[in-house]
């Protein structure tokens, strides 16, 4: 079973209907003792980073999620749960996040359209277990904020917006998606599988 986090702030609706149609077995919450009993966990998010810690502080979910991912338990975060994966934010203030990768949460600036809204191709770095048997294509972001990623070989995917971004990262056993993968089509329902195998096998790189 996997356990999608439920702190307040999550695309709860869009993540749990792919899950169903996928027939993997879920439960949406904020119990520390299902989180702890689930093969895996998905972390969603849309909102702004210092309000998802303070939610998540205050359901006292940064020690288990933390405790989790540092056992070896698999960790998606989507969105803006993937940006809570890095050290710090700088999105209305300064805020440290869960720090299981380091990096830091910048907005995009410049003279283009924030934020970066719509399907954007998804180019593939690094060869990964998630990558298996997939090619590049066309994924769904709506995001403001971008990651800088401190060290590039957690970064395994880009995208172009006027410049690199980071798409997809993962670490062992922590992995994040930019975009909304259960939005994006065929790609995005085959990386969820593959985040459901990798939860079934505990395959790390």
């Amino acid at each position: 079973m996997l356990a999608v986090i439920d702190y307040g702030m999550g695309n709860l609706h869009s993540v749990s209907m792919a899950l169903k149609r996928m027939n993997v077995p879920f439960r949406v919450t904020s119990d520390h003792e299902e989180i702890k009993q689930s093969g895996g966990i998905i972390l969603p998010g849309v909102g702004a980073f210092g309000d998802a810690m303070r939610e998540l502080e205050e359901r006292g979910l940064v020690s288990v999620i933390k405790q989790e991912a540092n056992q070896g338990k698999p960790l998606l975060g989507i969105c803006l749960g993937m940006q809570l994966l890095f050290s710090s934010s700088d999105e209305h203030g300064y805020y440290q996040g869960l720090n299981l990768l380091p990096g830091h949460v910048v907005r995009f600036s410049g003279d283009y359209l924030i934020p970066h809204m719509g399907w954007n191709w998804l180019s593939i770095k690094h060869p990964h277990p998630l990558f298996y048997g997939l090619e590049e294509d066309y994924v769904y972001f709506v995001h403001s904020y971008h990651v800088q990623a401190r060290n590039a070989e957690d970064v395994i995917a880009t995208t172009d917006y006027y410049q690199p971004v980071t798409a997809v990262v993962a670490r062992n056993n922590i992995y994040g998606m930019q975009f909304h993968p259960e939005k994006s089509g065929e790609l995005g329902r085959k990386l969820l599988e593959r985040f459901v195998l990798l939860t079934e096998t505990k395959v790390g790189v």
